[in-house]
């Protein structure tokens, strides 16, 4: 009894929290405070669709780990513009898909994108350049390299040191209110960049990103403690785009836009009313079927399913899913799946109610009969939503993976409505009911 009690409480307390989240868009306790509204993706509210591909000779292996720390980049890069909701995808060897679900500013997203980030302090001596003016550098360089392009006339200057050296990149207005860069080096550099410094007063360093100039100030001083300005004719959103691609560093390799589009939210709210409705009637058929065929154990596993939809769409918002049109029909499958345990429960227990067996025990005897096949049948589906995971993971097939992971959450609800909510209240209800006496409340 204390035990089913404690389950009660479990599930009354779970209930009234899946309520108050599912019907919220921010939920607030003290201080703490989190959007859970519900997040759609490029499917249902339109947006920007890009791929990428390694810029690199097709003949050259590209590394999956690199692949992978670009795309982590890249995410970090498009969340400090501001766009939210991004699924980037690694796809294939040497492919990156991107989807940005309601952006209104697709040319900047796709500027960002198309930079690599490679920041360079280089040496240029007595020579000034001019913001956009493009440099040669010995970056990368082999001494061969360097001797073939001065054979031809070209200027070879020398790279001080990269972006890798940088700690801290933010924008601050100067003394006129004109935006500019400050950052600040790791310890290891800092002693490069003083001695740099303090060895070439009057001269000027260059500072280049993917080989133009963004300016080319003077040394004026030593600068022993590793802070400095980066300043140029910017805008703030110019500033603050160039400050983005410092902060989150260079790609460990080129990439290229191969294909870009602007994706209308062809399914849009129309779609979403509709599945929800197609949800709502796929609901109530089953409860129906689950009231006139079991009568009132159906009826308590209607009050179980109910409850699993509450804690599946938390889930959802919690978690959060951004759900697409077939992650919305991963969610109402599921609806129809989390019956099948009752279903084998249920049946076991008209089973064992004609066999002569008391109430509590028959309950007790249908679910551990039924067990080893909800069980068997709820891991096979697993295995298959793992898969399909993993396949639309692999190849940038995001709505394949939004479906997988639908249906498999739908799956783990359903178990432990099935596990704790429905048995708890089978007991709760029916373990002072006399079956004999009443025959036609258990459909037998």
């Amino acid at each position: 009894m204390r035990r089913q009690n404690n389950m009660l409480f479990l599930i009354i307390l779970l209930f009234a929290v899946a309520v108050w989240i599912d019907f919220s868009d921010t939920i607030r306790i003290g201080s703490f405070s989190r959007n859970v509204e519900t997040r759609l993706g490029l499917d249902l509210r339109g947006g920007l669709q890009v791929l990428l591909e390694a810029d690199v000779p097709a003949d050259t292996p590209v590394a999956p780990e690199d692949l992978e720390v670009a795309r982590a980049i890249i995410e970090r890069r498009v969340n400090a513009l501001g766009v939210s909701e991004t699924v980037l995808q690694v796809a294939g060897d040497r492919r990156i898909v991107a989807e940005f679900p309601g952006i209104d500013n697709p040319e900047d997203v796709i500027a960002t994108l198309r930079e690599t980030g490679l920041l360079e302090f280089v040496d240029t001596g007595d020579t000034p350049f001019q913001a956009g003016q493009p440099i040669q550098t010995d970056f990368g360089l082999t001494e061969e390299d360097i001797a073939a392009l001065e054979a031809e006339g070209i200027a070879v200057y020398h790279t001080v040191m990269t972006g890798t050296a940088l700690d801290t990149v933010a924008v601050q207005p100067d003394q006129l209110g004109n935006p500019t860069i400050s950052f600040s080096l790791k310890p290891d550099y800092a002693k490069l960049f003083a001695d740099y410094t303090a060895a070439n007063i009057g001269k000027y360093l260059t500072i280049v990103l993917d080989g133009k100039v963004i300016s080319s100030p003077v040394i004026n001083s030593a600068i022993p403690d590793g802070q400095g300005v980066i300043q140029g004719s910017f805008t703030r959103e110019e500033a603050n785009s160039l400050a983005i691609q410092l902060r989150y560093g260079s790609l460990p390799i080129p990439l290229k836009v191969v294909e870009s589009r602007t994706v209308g939210p062809t399914l849009g709210e129309e779609s979403v009313r509709k599945s929800l409705l197609a949800g709502l009637i796929g609901l109530t058929v089953v409860m129906l079927f689950m009231a006139l065929y079991y009568r009132l154990p159906g009826t308590i596993a209607d009050v179980a399913l109910i409850n699993y939809t509450l804690l599946t769409l938390m889930l959802y918002k919690l978690i959060p899913v951004v759900l697409t049109l077939p992650g919305i029909a991963g969610f109402i499958l599921s609806i129809g799946m989390a019956v099948d345990a009752n279903v084998l429960i249920f049946e076991r227990l008209k089973e064992e109610l004609r066999a002569g067996k008391s109430l509590r025990m028959a309950i007790d005897l249908g679910w551990s009969r039924a067990w080893p096949s909800i069980r068997d049948s709820n891991i096979a589906t697993l295995i298959t939503s793992s898969i399909l995971f993993w396949f639309g993971n692999t190849f940038g097939a995001s709505m394949v993976k939004g479906f997988a992971l639908t249906l498999a959450l739908g799956v783990m609800v359903s178990l432990f409505t099935a596990i704790i909510v429905t048995r708890t209240l089978l007991h709760l209800v029916l373990d002072n009911v006399k079956s004999a006496e009443h025959p036609k409340w258990f459909g037998i």
